[in-house]
């Protein structure tokens, strides 16, 4: 079996915990989501525990649903892989967030939670056979995310940033 082939479940579960972190709430306006809404486009490269890296490039598209639930769609495409990715997040108290995503190319899914502090989001993504960690730093209009994924024996880690088009 091929290397790619062989990390394509961390990377959709990659994908899965990509997109979560990219909606997460760092200041909001009114409601936690109300800063996401609309689409996003950007760029960034995943990383293989090799070390060799890959340019990927994603699309998304936010919609809040009331003050606390948002609505993900995320599409993401490289050379050798793309995925198709949807999630909901719910936000409870003055800084917990809780969600649910499904890749839908891989039919794959899984839940993430955590925190929001200030401009600086720290979450923990699962799937069955694979965790992800993630940071996520608001800069104005420009979200930028770093996550480490560990599972399938491989670690993948990618730095990605999106912007609202």
């Amino acid at each position: 079996m091929r290397t790619l082939d062989r990390l394509s479940p961390i990377r959709a579960f990659l994908a899965g915990a990509v997109t979560l972190s990219l909606v997460l709430p760092a200041v909001a306006a009114t409601g936690p989501f109300a800063e996401f809404s609309g689409n996003w486009s950007g760029n960034g490269t995943i990383r293989q525990h090799s070390g060799s890296g890959e340019r990927i490039r994603c699309n998304a598209t936010y919609s809040p649903r009331g003050a606390s639930n948002l609505e993900v769609r995320l599409r993401c495409a490289s050379d050798s892989y793309n995925f198709d990715l949807t999630g909901h997040l719910a936000a409870a108290g003055s800084n917990q967030i809780s969600g649910q995503w499904t890749e839908n190319t891989r039919g794959i899914g899984g839940t993430i939670g955590g925190t929001a502090n200030g401009d600086r989001m720290l979450m923990h993504v699962e799937s069955a056979g694979f965790s992800a960690d993630l940071t996520m730093i608001m800069h104005g209009k420009r979200q930028d995310v770093t996550i480490s994924s560990h599972g399938g024996g491989e670690i993948v880690s990618a730095s990605i940033s999106m912007s609202r088009r």
